[in-house]
């Protein structure tokens, strides 16, 4: 099983820094929105100030309550960084291209990867929440992946599942406890999908462990050695910690045993069912 190459100083400070705020989502609070809040209030004050002012010649709006947004002002646009961002949108240009006759999803993110393909094409969603809304190009079924249902063995030649395997039986989701949910995830996966299908795929890679009950990261050594038995490795892509995507890249000894010097990085696999 890889493991990591020693960490710098500057690494080690993220990690505490991650952990920290974990702790503290945990209990509810959030250091970063209460840092911005007292950061942001003078400006706010300033600037309610100044729109009372012109106000008093201005009858066309009244201030009737107050709704305090105190962090855009000096955020950019937008965030083109990240796991999901990189991700779902790599992988919906791969099925965009690759056109399959039918796709199913299992349990990746809705307003996100789901949304982007039901852009273009239908897209059948499994997951063991449940999904009140109706839209369409979304066809949703609630189920639990760590358990095959034999009529849909051999369903689909096109399957995805996003950040997803990872949280399987930790009990997060409702799911049950099952230490090996992981693998019965991925044997399910396996079966339905047709021989010579393709599955698309992401989990957390680095440091092999557990962070309970969030989720599992896995070494890429151990990710590699689950797979090769059941599909062939058409394309590897990683974002890295910084949130860069680091796009097909080749999967070697070295890198794979140091997870490419990720500590909380995502693996982003194309697999083709043997």
């Amino acid at each position: 099983m890889g493991r990591c190459s020693a960490r710098s100083p500057v690494a080690f400070i993220f990690l505490m820094l991650r952990k920290f705020l974990s702790f503290c989502r945990a209990l509810g609070v959030n250091p970063i929105k209460t840092y911005s809040f007292f950061k942001g209030l003078p400006w706010f004050i300033k600037d309610y100030r100044n729109l009372k002012n012109q106000l008093k010649n201005n009858s066309d709006f009244q201030i009737k309550k107050l709704d305090p947004i105190l962090t855009n002002k000096h955020e950019s646009s937008g965030i083109a960084s990240g796991h999901y961002f990189h991700q779902d949108l790599l992988i919906a240009q791969k099925i965009y291209n690759a056109k399959p006759e039918k796709h199913v999803d299992v349990a990746s993110r809705i307003d996100g990867f789901v949304a982007h393909i039901a852009s273009f094409m239908p897209i059948e969603v499994f997951d063991i929440r449940k999904l009140e809304s109706k839209i369409d190009n979304i066809k949703f079924v609630e189920v639990d992946f760590m358990f095959l249902k034999p009529e849909l063995v051999n369903y689909t030649s096109s399957i995805s599942c996003l950040h997803s395997i990872e949280h399987f039986g930790l009990g997060r989701y409702g799911d049950k406890i099952d230490v090996d949910g992981h693998l019965k995830g991925i044997d399910t996966i396996y079966k339905i999908l047709k021989p010579g299908g393709v599955f698309y795929f992401s989990t957390p890679i680095g440091a092999q462990r557990i962070e309970f009950n969030s989720q599992r990261v896995f070494s890429v050594e151990y990710l590699l050695s689950i797979l090769k038995d059941k599909f062939e490795i058409k394309s590897f892509s990683y974002v890295n910690d910084k949130g860069d995507l680091q796009k097909d890249v080749e999967l070697t000894k070295s890198q794979t045993q140091n997870n490419y010097h990720c500590n909380y990085g995502c693996g982003i696999l194309e697999l083709i069912k043997k």
